[in-house]
């Protein structure tokens, strides 16, 4: 029992550093990619077909008996969703990294947390007492968090030299941006992509309320994507046909590692953790991805650390650790087996260990706090990691 109960208590919180690890792999595949010509537009498109075509199978199997019934109202949600996130959000956020750099956009999107726990309060899916300390500790927490992003995109100071970036110099390309209009332009796309990123995730943890099945979901989100990603595309790339052809190169590699784990996987997961912990809890760990992209993109890309990206993080961190022990003390509402439900002896949102075969598949309806004041800051749901 008591191991148990550990391992469930661990599971989310093990999802999204996972989850941060595929991210900051994906940032950096797919800055070098756009790097040496590849088309933002089309990236999109084959990367939502790729998670579309890994996704479907699985909604199509575990959830032929519990898919709750499509309506004209959760397919307008739907659609949000799909324009929040694989059109606006991914678009603009390859757009800025490429016009900055993989570590600069990383940084920068560190910022939502803060917007996603704005968002939050003002929808009531985030309740503040501010004489409480777990909610003191979230402020706190989304205020240092934004803290040192600010600082390690105003102040740079000495390049940290690392053994493996000895003898590395600054990136031209990325000196050019920096001198031009273009770094200016990539920040705001940036900034916007995540305030749709956030929008995307308190949405989506809205939409799973009233259509728990998080496998379905993310695959119309993915299909739905490739469509409308589509049409922006052939727009966009109309007098250049060849931006669309891909070979057995890193492009392939970054559309199919982009599709599959990024989106296919990651909107999988962070449902199931955003409907049990709240959207809050999933940007939370954002800060994480920052670290593994500077690391990860000193090596590779060879992208420079400076020594306000080292005091940035480090405070990023801090801000992190503040915001999730406030969060990890937030009550979470037990939502008992009704019958008229349709989903008696179901484990609602329960993360599986494995990700191709879930446990359960959220027959239950969320409790939507009616007029009545938790002290907890996240979405009642069901059952308990």
């Amino acid at each position: 029992m008591g191991v148990g109960k550990a391992l469930n208590d661990v599971k989310p919180y093990l999802a999204m550093i996972l989850l941060q690890v595929g991210f900051a792999g994906m940032y950096i595949v797919a800055v070098a990619s756009l790097k040496r010509g590849m088309s933002h537009f089309v990236l999109v498109v084959y990367r939502n077909l790729f998670a579309t075509a890994v996704m479907a199978p699985f909604a199509l199997w575990f959830e032929r008996k519990s898919r709750p019934r499509m309506t004209i109202k959760i397919f307008l949600k739907i659609m949000g969703l799909t324009l929040l996130e694989p059109v606006l959000d991914q678009n603009l956020y390859f757009m800025g990294a490429n016009l900055t750099s993989a570590g600069f956009a990383s940084a920068l999107i560190n910022i939502l947390p803060a917007v996603t726990f704005v968002m939050a309060l003002v929808l009531r899916m985030e309740k503040v007492r501010l004489r409480s300390v777990h909610s003191q500790a979230k402020i706190v927490g989304t205020v240092l968090t934004v803290a040192g992003a600010v600082l390690m995109i105003l102040y740079h100071g000495p390049v940290v030299q690392f053994p493996w970036s000895k003898g590395h110099h600054h990136d031209a390309g990325a000196q050019g941006a920096a001198s031009s209009g273009s770094f200016l332009t990539g920040i705001i796309t940036i900034i916007v992509a995540c305030v749709c990123w956030s929008a995307f995730f308190v949405l989506q943890a809205n939409t799973l309320k009233s259509y728990p099945a998080e496998l379905s979901l993310t695959t119309l989100i993915c299909l739905m994507g490739s469509l409308m990603s589509g049409s922006v595309a052939l727009v966009a790339e109309r007098n250049n046909t060849q931006a669309w052809v891909i070979g057995f190169d890193t492009r392939l590699f970054t559309c199919a590692y982009a599709g599959i784990v990024c989106s296919g996987v990651a909107y999988y997961v962070q449902g199931i953790v955003s409907r049990q912990r709240g959207p809050v809890f999933v940007t939370a760990f954002n800060p994480l991805c920052m670290i593994i992209t500077a690391i990860m993109g000193s090596i590779i890309l060879k992208e420079e650390i400076t020594r306000g990206s080292v005091i940035g993080a480090a405070i990023i961190v801090l801000g992190l650790y503040a915001l999730i022990w406030g969060k990890s003390k937030d009550e979470v509402n037990q939502v008992a087996d009704v019958s008229a439900s349709g989903g008696c002896g179901s484990k609602g949102g329960e993360l599986p260990i494995t990700l191709a075969q879930p446990n359960g598949n959220g027959k239950h309806e969320l409790g939507s706090g009616r007029g009545v004041v938790f002290d907890v800051e996240t979405p009642a749901a069901n059952g308990h990691y």
